[in-house]
């Protein structure tokens, strides 16, 4: 099946004020902008989502090559998310895990996380400046583990329970570490220009 783009929109929102993965940016939906960047580096996507007939499932699943998956447990926090989406594509080599809040995360960044990791990587993440970024990504030996993920944290536990297993690649792009918490977070992701 080979590597599978998970891309998780499932939040709650609570700093933003609104849904901020509606929010626009540059034209469009910022969910929808983190969507077509995992597409334009050629992996499948799939957007798990708290609501299945929400408006973030409604613009995402209009994308070609995209799925969206409907968390039952997405109360539960990011972990739970995670391992929704990691259990509905089992079949995978390897997942590439991205936040919908994150849209300036370039492609080509995307692409070669994905391609490290099909090359046998075991955990893979982008580094700016010295910090890691996201998207993070997993190989298939980590499927029991990523299935059992709780609470809010996603894989970071994963990551720092093994960090001898994690490649970090060096990359030109701050995107990697903007998130939109908040509306003036929307002003620095914009910097960072349109996407796919």
């Amino acid at each position: 099946m080979g590597i599978q783009a998970l891309l998780l929109a499932a939040g709650a929102s609570k700093r933003f004020g609104s849904n901020k993965l509606t929010a626009q940016l540059g034209g469009q939906a910022m969910v929808v902008r983190a969507a077509r960047n995992l597409l334009a580096a050629g992996l499948p996507v799939l957007c798990v989502v708290r609501d299945a007939a929400g408006p973030v499932a409604d613009r995402v699943r209009k994308l070609p090559g995209t799925e969206v998956s409907q968390c039952l447990d997405a109360h539960l926090g990011m972990g739970r998310s995670l391992a929704w989406g990691v259990g509905v594509t089992r079949s995978a080599d390897g997942w590439l895990v991205a936040l919908g809040d994150m849209p300036a995360v370039p492609p080509e960044v995307i692409r070669a996380l994905a391609e490290t990791l099909a090359a046998g990587a075991s955990i893979v993440a982008p580094e700016y400046r010295g910090r890691r970024g996201h998207p993070v990504g997993f190989a298939r030996c980590w499927l029991p583990e990523l299935l059992a993920l709780e609470g809010d944290r996603g894989g970071r536990d994963l990551i720092a329970a093994h960090p001898d297993r994690l490649r970090l690649i060096a990359v030109d792009a701050p995107g990697v570490l903007l998130d939109v918490d908040n509306p003036e977070d929307l002003v620095r992701s914009s910097a960072e220009g349109p996407s796919g």
